[in-house]
Parts: structure tokens; sequence; C-alpha cells
């Protein structure tokens, strides 16, 4: 018994249950670039879609009747263009917990916006993701929304724990 007390405190001896844990890092590790890149990724291509034609995407912000034409119109033109740095943001990892936080309110906004147009009686294919998006249930149309909301949450909350804490006193 001696000896197993010997061999089981010596420093060159692991414990299986180790390994799984430093797998669970590393997979933990890659989890987060990876979640980044995708979701950086689907609002460069729903920014880069609602680009290439600001005016359809003008007359799909009308369709909710929340803004007036031109504010819509305007809104049209400069909103894609954050969306594709966003997600630019989120790739590269520069700007990551401001681009988290914009894309965040966006989506927010969105559904709610979507929502309220259902409430209304306004059926209606919001157009984020060009043809791909056209067609799908307002049911579809949420599910990817609160997808998004969750992957963004997951983003700030997995961000927020790999910053380190900064005081005023530096």
């Amino acid at each position: 018994m001696a000896g197993s007390e010997e061999m089981s405190s010596s420093p060159h001896v692991q414990s299986p249950l180790m390994n799984v844990q430093r797998g669970s890092v590393a997979a933990r590790s890659l989890l987060w670039p990876a979640l980044s890149i995708i979701v950086g990724a689907v609002f460069i291509y729903a920014g880069v879609l609602k680009a290439w034609d600001p005016f359809a995407f003008a007359k799909d912000i009308d369709h909710f009747r929340i803004l007036s034409y031109p504010l819509g119109m305007r809104v049209a033109f400069y909103l894609p263009w954050l969306e594709i740095l966003c997600g630019l943001a989120l790739i590269v990892g520069r700007l990551r917990s401001g681009a988290i936080a914009i894309l965040g309110g966006l989506m927010v906004v969105f559904t709610i916006a979507t929502i309220a147009a259902k409430a209304r009686g306004i059926d209606l294919d919001c157009g984020c993701f060009g043809s791909v998006g056209k067609g799908l249930g307002f049911t579809a149309h949420l599910l990817i929304d609160f997808a998004l909301l969750a992957a963004l949450l997951a983003l700030w909350i997995g961000h927020a724990k790999a910053s380190p804490v900064r005081s005023d006193a530096e």
C-alpha cells in the first residue's frame, strides 16, 4: 500500500481525467473563433446581398411600415456596410466586443420589428438573405433570428470571459 501511495503522489503519474480536461479546453479554444467566423460570415453575406441592391432593400424596409421611405432609403444604403464591417470585425478579432454589441442590437430591433409586423397582419419577406430567405415562413425567420441572437450572446459571454479585467488604476 505504501508503494501505491508513492506512485499516486509522484509528479510523473497523470490521471486519465487530465487528458479529458485538456481536450475540452482545446475544443473550447476552437469553439469561439469558429463561432465568430460563422456568425461574421453570415452578416457579411447578408450585408453584401443588401449592399448589392440597396433599392430592393429599401423596398423590403418599407414593407415593415415602421420608417418613412426617405429614412428607410438612408438605412438601406448604410446598414449593409455596417453589417459587413461588424462581420469582418468578428472574423478578424479587432473591435470584436463592439461588433457583437452592434449586431446584437440590430438583431433585437429586427426581431421586434418582425414580430410587430406579424402582429399587425403584415406578411413579409425580409430580404435579409436575398433569394435564399425568400419563401421562408415566419417561424423559420424567427428561428434564424433567435439562433443568431443566441450565437451573439454566446460570443459576448465568451469574449467577456476571455478578456482581461481592466482597472481604472492602470
